[in-house]
């Protein structure tokens, strides 16, 4: 069965909000025209959470409720890609559980989307949160906005609208959840930005912090490398050590020379660098290596996205199907 619009939650410990998040989303798309699926993914809570999410309404007018579990915590970018694999919907839009965003900005999101943007991003601009979050948010914004090009305000509101065919084909993994409006700016996909409600957390605490900054690092490292390298890492880690090489080969003709003189202690130092420079070429040959079986390996979850750019690129905005 396929749904007008699907609705992803990834819940952890999230007992106390579950009934009013139900209720809330309930609420905010009630009246609108077609049908409406709420995916709840439980990240291995170890509360109540899936229990009082079992217990809601599978069926409740134009909304249908659809659960999935996960044995322990993977994360929020887990949750959330298993959350898009289930959904069932055209349009796809995520949120946090913990009610700080409110479900009611939802038909501001699809009225978007029907203005012919692929995704839209929500921007906490009142954002209601201890300044140990807001920074490292801040910080990873700049980051991910100097490395790619794509300047997104709010990378890290969870609250956001996808059409069905770009956010299912884009790799989701770490910490990626952040990256996918740079992703899918990159896919040629058209992006809109809008002004969304935050509220204080109200039940729980907060679960992320200055860690964040590290991990969002390593990833954004990961995008780059993936996106923006050549298709042989090889050939680039060569390049290096033959350069290394050669100056190998320039400090072991300098120790010769050197090494003929009465004043031998050139010739030791630069049989050291060209003992160093050997062992350089050889360590970047075997970096080369392994870089190559890497990209091979990750290159493979980055298919689906590359055909997707082509096919995003190639398709103007009013001819992409709605």
């Amino acid at each position: 069965m396929t749904f007008d619009l699907s609705i992803i939650v990834p819940l952890y410990n999230e007992e106390e909000s579950i009934g009013p998040m139900y209720e809330a989303i309930q609420a905010a798309v009630q009246d609108l025209p077609g049908s409406v699926e709420i995916v709840f993914v439980d990240d291995g809570s170890r509360d109540r959470t899936f229990a009082l999410a079992g217990a809601l309404p599978r069926h409740s007018g134009n909304v249908h409720l659809r659960l999935v579990k996960f044995r322990r915590n993977f994360g929020q970018t887990a949750a959330m890609a298993a959350g898009i694999e289930h959904a069932r919907g055209r349009i796809l839009i995520t949120m946090d559980g913990d009610l700080q965003n409110d479900p009611a900005d939802i038909p501001l999101f699809l009225a978007k989307i029907d203005e012919g943007y692929d995704l839209v991003v929500g921007w906490r601009h009142d954002r209601q949160d201890h300044w140990s979050r807001v920074l490292p948010s801040k910080v990873a914004n700049w980051l991910i906005g100097k490395a790619t090009g794509v300047p997104i305000k709010d990378n890290g509101c969870s609250l956001k609208a996808y059409r069905a065919e770009l956010i299912k084909e884009i790799p989701l993994y770490a910490e990626m959840h952040r990256f996918i409006p740079a992703m899918s700016s990159l896919a040629g996909a058209r992006i809109a930005e809008i002004k969304v409600r935050h509220h204080a957390r109200r039940f729980g605490q907060s679960k992320y912090g200055f860690s964040r900054i590290y991990k969002v690092f390593l990833d954004l490292l990961a995008i780059s490398t993936i996106l923006g390298f050549h298709r042989q890492p090889m050939l680039a880690f060569a390049g290096l050590a033959a350069i290394a090489t050669g100056l190998g080969f320039v400090s072991l003709g300098s120790a010769i020379v050197y090494g003929m003189t009465p004043h031998d202690q050139p010739g030791i130092v630069f049989s050291g660098l060209a003992v160093l420079f050997g062992a350089l070429a050889i360590f970047l040959m075997v970096l080369g290596l392994l870089s190559q079986l890497i990209y091979g390996t990750m290159a493979r979850r980055f298919d689906p996205f590359r055909r997707l750019a082509a096919r995003l690129i190639a398709t103007e905005p009013e001819e992409r199907p709605a």
